[in-house]
């Protein structure tokens, strides 16, 4: 009996309307044309219960929820997710590429929103542990360029709604990551996607 080899974690990220969800799509969808197993999934959500909290976590009026109070319901929606799907999956050798992960909570919560450095340490190294993404995809652009584009789309979620100062926050979270983890994160310029 041949071990099975660990599958590669792939993340996306970057602020509303970056395009990273299509970005995630098509990249999924090439590695599966080259045979391997690929699993597409998303945060908040990608399991049943982590999706029954990302309706909690994105509907409704911008100020529904105190950062503190989002920040637990991603790490609720992570701990399902991880548990079960993205563990297993990687377990049996397929590749994960996700829409979102934790760098999201550090930027949306941490840095948008103001949700203490000290809480979302502690819950991603209780949650996520060492379970970090092999590569993260990180996708830019001006945020009244990408919010243009988000406000094209279907109706806005309560992120999407909220001011320009919140968004500028976002960006500047996103960018201060990749510079932090130059060996994980790939910034990419995302005005030409």
């Amino acid at each position: 009996m041949s071990l099975v080899q660990r599958g590669r974690f792939i993340t996306f990220e970057g602020g509303e309307g970056t395009g990273k969800s299509t970005q995630a799509r098509l990249l999924a969808e090439r590695l599966s044309a080259t045979g391997l197993s690929v699993v597409s999934t998303r945060e908040p959500g990608g399991s049943p219960g982590a999706e029954a909290i990302r309706a909690l976590a994105l509907n409704g009026p911008a100020d529904r929820w105190s950062p503190v109070s989002e920040t637990l319901l991603m790490y609720a929606a992570r701990a399902d997710h991880l548990e079960r799907l993205i563990r297993p999956a990687l377990s049996e050798g397929s590749w994960v590429v996700c829409d979102r992960f934790y760098d999201s909570t550090r930027a949306y919560q941490g840095a948008g929103g103001g949700a203490p450095t000290k809480l979302i340490n502690l819950l991603q190294a209780e949650i996520a542990g060492a379970d970090r993404p092999d590569l993260t995809l990180m996708l830019d652009i001006e945020v009244e360029a990408g919010l243009a584009r988000a406000v094209g789309r279907d109706a806005l979620d309560r992120f999407e709604s909220m001011d320009l100062g919140f968004h500028e926050r976002l960006r500047d979270g996103f960018l201060a990551i990749a510079r932090s983890e130059p060996e994980r994160c790939v910034l990419l310029p995302a005005d030409g996607l």
